[in-house]
């Protein structure tokens, strides 16, 4: 019985690290999130404008979407952005993304 006792104990000391570095690590939980809202952000950006705004690169990271690419007007950038901004779990926005003809009028729906 005393084996046993021992046995435990020993495991218990070695498997605790362990345990406690996982409880700690929310790393996979996050990226999953992460990975969600990107795509959520994608598609939203695919179906309201696809001729413009198809080739927004997006990636998340904790909730912030960053955004980077070339749009064709000031209009559609802030759209991207607007779009990123109403989806569930996104907690900020990074707009990057560059105007290739600042000069050009905003697009229309």
């Amino acid at each position: 019985m005393r084996a046993l006792f021992s046995a435990v104990f020993v495991l218990m000391l070695v498997a605790a690290p362990t345990l406690v570095a996982y409880a700690a690590d929310t790393s996979v939980g996050t990226k999953v999130d992460d990975t969600g809202i990107t795509t959520k952000v994608k598609a939203k950006l695919t179906a309201e404008r696809a001729k413009n705004l198809v080739s927004v690169h997006v990636d998340t990271t904790d909730g912030v979407v960053h955004l980077q690419g070339t749009v064709p007007t000031e209009a559609d950038k802030a759209e991207a952005e607007r779009l990123a901004r109403s989806t569930n779990g996104v907690r900020e926005v990074t707009n990057d993304l560059q105007v290739s003809n600042p000069s050009a009028s905003p697009s229309t729906k």
